[in-house]
């Protein structure tokens, strides 16, 4: 199969590209189109992030081409990673209001020329931010099924690395899921936690010991109340050393926050968990995974049927995701699930997005 990176010369494009060649995601029949914008750095760029992945991979690179147009832009998968980016280091504001505006532009540019040139078969994978804006532009052309976002995965993954890390065990043994927003707004589904290994009686004592007494009622406040400690720490060592103390659910927002204000930037880990999408779309099996999708009536919260991009857990395969795969959720999950989703259908009205 092959795979098209729009915005490969980005910090997570080249990731994403060197982690399908060096794990061997991509045979020496596929092939990897890298995608620049013609009229923009990008458009030299390409050229020579094409002669550099074969310098480095030549013996199991795939077939690598470029592309600096939208309408030539040919993949089974689709890797949406273009647009402006959240700044990084302290006291910088992210104005997502302004980085909806300019990067729906793009997301229109790419969804248009995929409608009308494309094979009607791409799974496209959104890394783009706002991804729920962009998820929201490409589903309504190209289709719901085949659009996902990877906040969600990216999310849960480090949801799961946290509780790991806490127990002392493998992320491996840990399942669960985060459904909502990819960020601050994420929706911890302690719910849905599972340790492998572990029996049902053995689980719900563990996990109402990571999180105490806690409910989601409060995790918004938590958030504000973690994010305002440590930026209060001159010493970054310190800032990291007391997000450690953190419930888990609370350290999978708080740490990425951390590290994009320390200066660097979480390209490795995006990379890495839109790699594990792709490699699910490619295995050629409906395997369960989080994401970005829009909706349309297959769940119901607040007593009514769902209609909107929201994070959840969702079957995915080769031609895009199939269902939703969301058991009954606790109160506190459902309740902030709704407020969430609320917040983000205006969000994408404002945007620009809905049409």
């Amino acid at each position: 199969m092959d795979v098209a990176i729009i915005g490969a010369t980005g910090d997570v494009g080249r990731a994403v590209c060197s982690d399908l060649i060096e794990h061997g995601e991509l045979g020496a029949g596929s092939r990897l189109q890298l995608v620049g914008r013609a009229g923009g750095s990008s458009e030299a760029a390409v050229h020579g992030l094409r002669v550099d992945l074969i310098d480095a991979y030549d013996e199991k690179a795939p077939h690598i081409d470029v592309a600096t147009s939208p309408d030539d832009v040919v993949a089974d998968v689709v890797v949406v990673a273009a647009g402006r980016t959240i700044p990084t280091g302290t006291g910088q504001t992210i104005d997502r209001d302004r980085l909806a505006a300019d990067n729906r532009i793009v997301f229109e540019q790419y969804a248009d020329s995929l409608a009308r040139h494309g094979s009607g078969h791409e799974v496209v994978i959104v890394v783009s931010n706002p991804v729920e804006l962009a998820v929201e532009v490409f589903a309504r052309r190209l289709g719901r099924h085949r659009v996902i976002g990877m906040g969600a995965w990216l999310d849960t993954l480090r949801f799961r690395r946290e509780i790991a890390a806490t127990l002392g065990i493998r992320r491996q043994r840990v399942s669960g899921f985060v459904a909502g927003q990819h960020g601050d707004r994420m929706v911890p589904l302690w719910s849905t936690v599972r340790l492998r290994g572990l029996d049902a009686d053995e689980r719900l004592e563990i996990v109402e010991r990571l999180r105490g007494d806690r409910t989601l009622a409060s995790f918004a406040s938590e958030i504000a109340t973690a994010k305002a400690h440590v930026t209060t720490q001159t010493d970054m060592a310190a800032a990291f050393g007391m997000v450690d103390a953190f419930p888990p659910d609370l350290q999978a927002v708080i740490r990425p926050y951390l590290t994009h204000t320390s200066g660097a930037k979480t390209a490795n880990g995006t990379a890495s968990a839109t790699v594990d999408l792709i490699r699910t779309v490619l295995d050629g099996r409906d395997i369960v995974v989080a994401g970005q999708v829009l909706l349309d009536g297959e769940i119901e919260l607040g007593g009514m049927p769902w209609r909107g991009v929201l994070g959840v857990p969702v079957a995915v395969g080769p031609e895009g995701w199939t269902r939703v795969m969301l058991d009954d959720l606790a109160p506190d999950e459902s309740r902030l699930l709704w407020e969430v989703g609320q917040a983000i259908n205006e969000a994408i009205v404002a945007w620009g997005g809905g049409q």
